[in-house]
């Protein structure tokens, strides 16, 4: 987990004084759904030469009406593809001698999720990109070095790639059919790697989370849960009871019990899909900044034509937007047709996309709904 404190963004009416838009500025919307079950069974899988093959965990088979205690047989399924990762870091700091070469070490969790060698992991474990060396510690207690192939700080996640093939992998669940109530499972390595591995179990306490770090950073949509998370945990997996990832953890409240915080999967899914098939991942982009309603309402005092949505505060010459026609005052409500209630939510969308890709933007102007086409770009290096 982060080694500092973290404290949950307190939603609101409607209405909020301009200090609690500060707050909850990133707020994003919509996690609901349906259940998965709760007893579950493993087997292992052997080929016909008799010879273990290694247990990807698609190929365990989970009976739903056994009554084996359900973290058993997700431990069983899914360990094997939870790894450790070692981040070494250097710095120059000064000293009463002077300027002096500082070397530290950090540790946290990751998961196998190609047999290619491809984990995914929090930004924070890999120290945002300023690393000198990462290592990646398997089940079978060889270690590799890891090469960070993609990170994004304001989402926390990473995706390392390691020189090794027929690794064991985790089966991706659907983080958005979760209900509050729902058992799940952590497993990962808290505060060292002579504890790798530990397998805690809770339920999913809470849907649609944001927290504040004491840097400002805010990051959400989150899952709550009470399953015991500790420093080391960072980057491994959450299970639902069929044993499949449906959370990434990422923090937890060092003043109260039982309050962790999980990265939906379905927020990683369309990153890790485009990275394994093509190797790399680009960012596009629409070419605005804006607000959420809510929050536009609440600084200026208006209000605005419209329930939910990006309000444009500006619209970045030459680019996508500004060659579609946006303009500053309309409200982005939809790309593609999915509903945008927030920047962060419409920049984990562009995630999906690549450059010369088309876009369907929604947008109001003036209480009237209408549609824009633009053909999305890569980012470019000084935005």
């Amino acid at each position: 987990m982060r080694d500092y404190e973290v404290e949950p963004i307190k939603k609101r009416g409607k209405k909020k004084t301009f200090f609690g838009y500060v707050a909850v500025a990133l707020i994003a919307a919509i996690i609901g759904g349906l259940s998965s079950g709760y007893f579950v069974y493993s087997q292992l899988n052997v080929n016909q030469s008799g010879a273990e093959k290694p247990i990807m965990a698609q190929d365990v088979n989970i009976n739903l009406t056994d009554d084996v205690y359900f973290a058993v047989a997700v431990a069983e399924k899914s360990q094997k593809a939870v790894v450790g990762i070692t981040t070494q870091t250097t710095k120059q700091v000064n000293t009463w001698f002077g300027p002096q070469t500082q070397r530290s070490q950090s540790m946290g969790s990751g998961f196998i999720v190609d047999s290619n060698g491809y984990i995914v992991t929090n930004s924070h474990v890999i120290e945002d990109g300023k690393y000198e060396k990462i290592t990646v510690s398997l089940i079978d207690g060889s270690i590799e070095v890891g090469e960070v192939l993609w990170y994004d700080k304001s989402l926390d996640l990473a995706v390392v790639k390691i020189n090794r093939t027929n690794l064991p992998v985790v089966e991706l669940g659907d983080s958005d059919t979760l209900m509050v109530g729902e058992p799940v499972v952590a497993i990962g390595n808290p505060m060292t790697l002579d504890l790798e591995r530990t397998v805690t179990q809770g339920i999913i306490s809470g849907l649609n989370r944001a927290i504040i770090f004491e840097n400002g950073t805010v990051i959400e949509p989150l899952l709550q849960t009470d399953a015991s998370i500790n420093e080391g945990n960072s980057g491994g997996p959450l299970f639902n009871a069929k044993g499949q990832v449906i959370g990434i953890n990422t923090a937890k409240i060092k003043t109260a019990e039982g309050l962790g915080f999980s990265i939906p999967i379905n927020t990683a899914k369309p990153i890790i899909e485009r990275i394994i098939k093509e190797g790399k991942l680009t960012t596009v982009y629409v070419g605005i900044s804006g607000v959420e309603v809510e929050t536009y309402e609440t600084a200026l005092g208006i209000e605005v034509q419209a329930e939910y949505g990006v309000v444009i505060a500006e619209v970045i010459k030459d680019s996508p937007a500004a060659i579609s026609g946006l303009q500053v005052g309309d409200v982005i409500i939809a790309i593609d047709g999915s509903k945008i209630t927030s920047m962060q939510e419409l920049k984990i969308k562009l995630y999906e996309y690549k450059d010369g890709d088309n876009a369907e933007i929604t947008f109001l102007r003036n209480g009237n709904e209408q549609k824009a086409a633009l053909t999305l770009k890569t980012k470019p290096a000084n935005l």
